[in-house]
């Protein structure tokens, strides 16, 4: 529970940044934002936890590698694929990780999964189009790469699960950060113009996108992820619309539709019958039953 609650930490994180990453995008190219971004996450925690980074293994590094370029691929291909497709389209498509999540670790690491996820997931995913699709959904290479994205996305997540099994999960989380950072940042040199921010609005946006929605959230989700399930993570994370919608609400007066609103409503539903023990409850009602009954 803990462990899911820090989760549900790091989807509030990520749906602020939106309004943050708007704003930066005024000043800087996308790559450039990325890698600025990830750096500076990046060289605040190392030197935060330097008594730990300073002790990385070549284990470490690798896994950190494969999970660094996972993480990249997925912020490439979204970025291109909302550029030719719709916001609402691509919101859907990139969030459809919930379902591919579950659908990868039974298929292929041969994973159960409880009917109560099946359920969530259902739910999960009527919400997310509920509050995502303005439109009928139609298929471009806009969408295509949003569905490699979510992919991709989800074996970020599996592989995250399965790596914090055999090394440190701090300094795993960490160092993925600078693997994002450095692909960025060729990447910025590639197809954009290096630059800084020149606003003190964009300055304040890039810092916290860094140390919170960055730094905090990637070591906080890595640490998570030892604790709990990636289909666990998957549901969790299928809240961000919801909180990108209400921070958007907050703070500049966006208003969702009423189906938007139900589609929210099912998303929340959907976490809380996954994190719902069901035979826990059974099982405790029966033995004060039986307390009762010896009374």
């Amino acid at each position: 529970l803990k462990a899911d609650l820090m989760l549900l930490m790091v989807a509030l994180f990520w749906g602020g940044s939106y309004l943050m990453i708007k704003v930066a995008l005024k000043e800087m190219g996308t790559f450039n934002l990325i890698a600025l971004r990830f750096m500076m996450a990046f060289m605040i925690a190392y030197f935060v936890f330097f008594k730990r980074t300073r002790k990385v293994d070549r284990e470490t590094m690798k896994y950190s590698l494969i999970l660094g370029i996972c993480l990249f691929s997925v912020y490439v291909t979204i970025t291109y694929g909302v550029q030719y497709t719709t916001v609402s389209n691509a919101g859907f498509l990139a969030a459809l990780a919930v379902i591919m999540i579950p659908i990868i670790s039974v298929v292929f690491l041969k994973e159960k999964m409880e009917k109560k996820l099946i359920v969530s997931i259902f739910m999960a995913v009527v919400g997310i189009g509920l509050l995502t699709l303005n439109g009928g959904l139609t298929m471009s290479i806009g969408d295509i790469l949003c569905i490699v994205c979510s992919f991709l996305y989800s074996l970020h997540i599996i592989f995250t699960s399965k790596f914090v099994k055999k090394v440190d999960t701090l300094n795993l989380g960490i160092f993925q950060l600078g693997v994002v950072g450095i692909l960025s940042f060729v990447f910025t040199l590639i197809f954009e113009t290096p630059t800084l921010p020149k606003s003190e609005a964009a300055w304040y946006s890039v810092i916290i996108l860094s140390i919170f929605c960055t730094g905090v959230a990637f070591v906080i989700q890595t640490y998570a992820q030892k604790h709990t399930s990636s289909t666990h993570c998957g549901l969790i994370f299928s809240l961000e619309p919801v909180f990108a919608a209400v921070c958007a609400y907050v703070f500049i007066g966006e208003v969702l539709t009423a189906k938007g609103y139900v589609g929210a409503i099912l998303l929340f539903i959907s976490t809380i019958i996954a994190e719902f023990d069901v035979k826990a409850l059974t099982k405790g009602q029966r033995k004060r039953t039986e307390e009762i009954s010896e009374i």
